[in-house]
C-alpha cells in the first residue's frame, strides 16, 4: 500500500506542477498582451494626440481687441494718443506731497484709486501673457497696444521705487475717494500717498511689484535694452527688501486694511523669485524656490485658486514651465525634484478642475464659482493657467496628465479654458455678454465713475451721486471692462449700486487678455523668455 500510494502522489506531483507552468504561461501571456495593448494605447495617444485648430479664431480676436480697451479707460496721468473720446487727463499732481512723478498708472477698478498691490499684479499678469502668447498677439495685430498698456505701469512702479528700501503704494484716500462720486478729470480731493519701508514692511506688495518688473523686463529686452534692465535692477532690489524686511503691508498700515487686505506675503516672494529667475536665469532664485523655502513655502499637493490676493497656482505653473523645457544651468537633484513637486501642484490644479468635486462647483450654465465677490476672477484666471499649462503640454509633446485614475489630454484643459471663456462672452443662461463692448447684450450700467458720468456734467463730489443713482443707462461706454459676474443661479443684475456684480478690475482684464491670447490661435510656446 505504501509504494502504490507513493507512486499516486508522484502522480499528482508531476500533474499539478504541470497545470501549474500552464497556468504561468497563460498568465504572463495575458500580462504581455495587456502590456503590449497599453503601449501601443499610449503610443497611439502620443501619435494621434488632438491638437487645436490652427488659425485664428474671429470670436476670440474681437474680444481680444475688445478687452485691451480697458487699459485706456483706467490710464490716470497726461493721455498719449488718447483713444477713449470720453477720457481726458488726470491725477497729474499725483506724488506732489512726496516730490515723486505718479502720474501714470491706473485706476483700480470703478473708483479713483491706486492701489499698488493689485496693480502691480496686472502688470505681471499683462506680461506673461505677451511673453507666452505676444506672437498670437501680433497676429490680430494688439501686440503694441498690450506693450503700451504695461509700460504705463511699470513707468509709474518705476518712480513708486525711489529707493531702495522705499516703495510707495498707494495714491488717495478710500474713504474720502468712496464718498465722492465724480470723473477722474474734475475730482479736486486731496490724494494722499502711502508706502512701505523698512520700519513699516509690505513683503507682499514689494515682491509683487518685483514679480511685475522682471517679467516686464524680459517683455522689453530686445526692443529696448536700457529700459529692460532698469526694470530689472528695481525687480533686484525691491526683492532683496522684501525678502529682507519681512512683513505684510497691511499689517504694518493697519489705516488701509479694508481694501486689498493681504493674506500673507510667502506666495509674492516665490512668486518674484520664480519671474527673477527666468529673467536673470541665476541659479539663486532656483534656490530660493526649492531647496531654501520650497518646503516651508509652497504649499506642495495642495492645489488653489489664481488671484491678487494668491499667487501660489501661478508660480507652480510658471515653474512647471523650468520643469518642462529644462534649465540652462545645471542644478542640483534635490532642486530638480523640488521643481517637480511645483508641477505635480500644477497638475493637482488641472485635475482639480477637470475632476468632482470641483466640477460639481459650478453654475447650472458650466461657471467655475467660488465666490459671490467678481466671481470671473476665479474662472478666467483658472482658464489663464489651464491654457498655458495646455500649451507646456504640447509643445514638450507631453501626451496626458494621469487624474486619478483618468488619463486627460492637453486639448481637455483648453476645451475647459472655452467653456469657460464663451460662458463669459456670452453662452450663459441670460445670454449676456460680461465683456463691455462684446456682442448685443452686455452690462449697460457697470459700476463705474468715469462711464457714469456725461463728459460735459459739472458735478463735484457730492452731487455727482445724482449718476450713480441715475435710471439711464451709461452715457459712456466702459469698452473692455470685464464685470464681476453672476451669481451662483447664473443671474446678473445690471444696477450701478450693484458693484458685487457689476464693477471691473484691471486684473480681470489682465486675465482676460491673456486668455484670449492663449485661445485666439495656436501654435506651440517659447521654450525659454530669453
Amino acid at each position: 500500500m505504501e509504494a502504490k500510494k507513493k507512486s499516486i502522489d508522484d502522480s499528482s506531483d508531476w500533474h499539478w506542477w504541470f497545470f501549474v507552468a500552464v497556468i504561468t504561461v497563460l498568465v504572463a501571456g495575458a500580462a504581455s498582451i495587456t502590456i503590449w495593448r497599453s503601449f501601443h494605447e499610449l503610443h497611439n495617444r502620443v501619435l494621434h494626440v488632438r491638437r487645436p485648430f490652427n488659425g485664428v479664431t474671429l470670436k476670440y480676436s474681437d474680444a481680444l481687441g475688445i478687452s485691451t480697451q480697458f487699459f485706456d479707460v483706467q490710464k490716470s496721468g497726461r493721455l498719449e494718443n488718447n483713444l477713449i473720446k470720453w477720457r481726458g487727463d488726470s491725477g497729474l499732481e499725483d506724488g506732489k506731497d512726496e516730490n515723486v512723478d505718479l502720474s501714470k498708472g491706473l485706476y483700480d477698478a470703478g473708483d479713483l484709486m491706486k492701489f499698488g498691490f493689485p496693480m502691480a499684479f496686472t502688470a505681471t499678469v499683462l506680461a506673461w501673457s505677451i511673453l507666452e502668447y505676444g506672437h498670437h498677439m501680433d497676429e490680430v495685430k494688439e501686440l503694441k497696444h498690450a506693450q503700451e498698456s504695461l509700460k504705463w505701469i511699470t513707468d509709474y512702479l518705476i518712480n513708486a521705487h525711489p529707493s531702495d528700501n522705499v516703495l510707495y503704494i498707494q495714491v488717495g484716500d478710500p474713504d474720502i475717494d468712496h464718498k465722492c462720486w465724480e470723473r477722474p478729470e474734475t475730482t479736486a480731493e486731496k490724494r494722499p500717498t502711502i508706502q512701505v519701508n523698512t520700519t513699516h514692511p509690505g513683503s507682499d506688495v514689494a515682491a509683487e511689484t518685483a514679480a511685475a518688473m522682471a517679467a516686464a523686463s524680459l517683455v522689453f529686452k530686445n526692443q529696448d535694452p536700457h529700459y529692460s534692465k532698469l526694470l530689472l535692477d528695481h525687480a533686484q532690489k525691491l526683492f532683496n527688501f522684501a525678502n529682507s524686511y519681512p512683513g505684510v503691508y497691511t499689517k504694518s498700515i493697519p489705516s488701509i486694511q479694508d481694501y486689498y487686505n493681504s493674506s500673507g506675503f510667502v506666495d509674492e516672494l516665490l512668486w518674484a523669485a520664480a519671474w527673477l529667475y527666468h529673467a536673470t536665469q541665476d541659479r539663486y532664485y532656483i534656490s530660493y524656490v526649492t531647496v531654501l523655502h520650497g518646503n516651508m513655502f509652497a504649499n506642495w499637493g495642495n492645489p488653489t485658486w489664481f488671484s491678487w490676493d494668491s499667487k501660489l497656482a501661478g508660480t507652480q505653473v510658471l515653474l512647471s514651465r523650468v520643469n518642462f523645457f529644462g534649465v540652462k544651468k545645471e542644478i542640483s537633484i534635490v532642486e530638480n525634484m523640488n521643481l517637480q513637486m511645483y508641477r505635480r501642484t500644477a497638475e493637482a490644479l488641472m485635475c482639480m478642475i477637470l475632476l468632482p468635486p470641483v466640477t460639481s462647483q459650478k453654475t447650472n450654465g458650466g461657471l467655475i464659482w467660488v465666490n459671490e465677490w467678481d466671481t470671473l476672477q476665479y474662472s478666467i484666471a483658472t482658464s489663464f493657467l489651464a491654457v498655458i499649462f495646455s500649451d507646456y503640454m504640447f509643445t514638450s509633446n507631453t501626451p496626458y496628465i494621469y487624474c486619478n485614475g483618468k488619463l486627460f489630454e492637453p486639448m481637455n484643459l483648453r476645451e475647459f479654458a472655452i467653456s469657460q471663456a464663451d460662458y463669459v462672452l456670452g453662452n450663459n443662461p441670460v445670454n449676456m455678454s460680461y465683456l463691455v463692448g462684446f456682442g448685443r447684450n452686455y452690462p449697460q450700467y457697470v459700476h463705474h465713475r468715469g462711464a457714469s458720468i456725461p463728459i460735459d456734467a459739472n458735478t463735484s463730489c457730492k452731487d455727482g451721486f445724482i449718476w450713480l443713482n441715475s435710471t439711464k443707462p451709461n452715457p459712456n461706454v466702459a469698452i473692455g471692462a470685464v464685470v464681476g459676474g453672476p451669481f451662483l443661479n447664473d443671474t446678473y443684475i445690471d444696477s450701478r449700486n450693484n458693484s458685487m456684480q457689476g464693477e471691473p478690475t484691471t486684473y480681470n482684464n489682465a486675465f482676460f487678455v491673456g486668455l484670449m491670447s492663449g485661445l485666439v490661435s495656436f501654435s506651440s510656446v517659447a521654450r525659454s523668455f530669453t
